[in-house]
């Protein structure tokens, strides 16, 4: 329970923080985001972070269950 309650508001905090304050263009996604205009770009911009977060979960969750098979008390 302890657990759950963790992982709940640690998601609650990470999705308190607005996306549109990060930066997660490179240069020629940037160039493409100026030539759509402003709403456009943060969708962009957004599905770039979305895309980007995969990754982290899945390494995050392969590191977790690493840990928790070798963690000897």
């Amino acid at each position: 329970m302890k657990k759950r309650a963790i992982s709940i508001s640690f998601i609650i905090i990470i999705s308190l923080f607005p996306i549109h304050y990060s930066a997660a263009q490179c240069s020629i996604c940037t160039k493409t985001a100026q030539q759509l205009g402003e709403k456009p770009a943060r969708g962009m911009n957004s599905g770039i972070i979305y895309l980007g977060i995969a990754p982290f979960l899945i390494a995050g969750f392969v590191f977790y269950r690493w840990r928790k098979s070798n963690h000897t008390y």
